[in-house]
């Protein structure tokens, strides 16, 4: 990483340290922020929001989105990145995911390159069941850094309980396929992540899932707790070791996040989503872009947004009341999602 991707992440951390210092008075009362001048370290970028299974918890899998469904154009990805005014000469880190099934946009492994071409280390986290041998080794060739597979069940009965219409066959075959691909090439990336979404369907699996992995092959092995839209007494997805789950029961009996909810974010202070159509918005908990603060064709216009007088009052109304916005109430910042 350059000297100036690294004096630009250290500016962020200088200036997030200050505004929890200067976000409360004594009394606490709310004061403004400085507005941030240092730019994202990292973005999460949407290739697609369409996605081809059904999962339960997932805005793409219940086709509920009230936002437009599309294909991102690899043309903005590289005005956002590269040229002048690109955003890419400050990101160290590029996430080709938002929404949806990545892999059903063609062009993946341009937009891959297009990161690679910028100096970025670029991921992504895919269900899978799009690779076969000859889009494994493309896949590999792209340069990608880390490629996280979905993988939710030992079983297919265990795995098709979250992931509606998916086969666990086809996630099994295209883990083969990337690390045939990997050992041919010579290449010792893509790092393979196997997550493991558990929920209570699942969580008697998880020690088996960890044998798998390990007889599998794979670089990583992650847990990842699930987040609920209605957490409540007899929710087939809540898990009955509470050490799996991102929920308790309050005092009043009232199923809750475990974190407490402090009036910071790291997450959003430090990076951004852009949607396949260009909409910025500041957290990847925003799935329906109701908090967009903008829309950018380039780096220039998205240097616009991260500035403006918009993103601004938002980024105060974190530091100052983050109970009051809605996604915040169920957001992981502040607690263990990976078990």
């Amino acid at each position: 990483m350059n000297v100036h991707r690294w004096a630009n992440a250290a500016q962020l951390a200088r200036a997030f340290r200050r505004a929890q210092q200067a976000s409360r008075r004594d009394d606490g009362t709310a004061v403004g922020l400085d507005p941030l001048m240092a730019w994202p370290m990292s973005l999460s970028i949407e290739p697609t929001t369409s996605c081809n299974l059904r999962c339960p918890e997932c805005p793409s899998g219940l086709r509920s989105f009230t936002r437009p469904t599309g294909m991102l154009d690899p043309n903005r990805l590289r005005a956002l990145l590269s040229g002048p005014d690109g955003i890419g000469r400050e990101l160290i880190y590029l996430n080709l995911y938002f929404q949806g099934e990545p892999y059903l946009h063609t062009g993946m492994d341009e937009l891959v390159s297009i990161g690679k071409e910028n100096g970025l280390y670029v991921s992504t986290s895919t269900n899978a069941h799009h690779i076969n041998p000859e889009r494994a080794e493309r896949i590999v060739q792209s340069g990608i850094d880390r490629l996280i597979i979905s993988i939710d069940g030992a079983d297919q009965a265990a795995y098709q309980a979250y992931r509606v219409g998916g086969k666990l066959e086809k996630v099994l075959a295209a883990t083969r396929h990337i690390l045939d691909a990997k050992r041919k090439s010579g290449r010792s990336r893509p790092h393979v992540v196997w997550q493991f979404l558990v929920v209570g369907t699942n969580e008697e699996q998880l020690p088996q899932m960890r044998r798998m992995a390990s007889e599998w092959g794979v670089d990583e092995f992650v847990v990842k707790t699930a987040q609920l839209d209605d957490p409540h007494d007899g929710h087939p997805l809540l898990t009955r070791d509470p050490r799996l789950r991102r929920y308790d029961r309050d005092p009043s009996g009232r199923w809750q996040l475990r974190n407490p909810m402090h009036d910071r974010c790291w997450r959003m202070w430090q990076g951004a989503v852009v949607t396949w159509d260009g909409k910025v918005v500041p957290c990847c908990f925003d799935k329906d872009a109701q908090h967009a603060m903008g829309q950018a064709a380039d780096g220039a216009e998205f240097r616009d947004i991260w500035r403006s007088a918009e993103y601004h009052r938002f980024r105060e109304s974190v530091f100052s009341h983050r109970a009051g916005i809605e996604m915040c109430r169920n957001c992981t910042e502040g607690t263990e999602v990976w078990a």
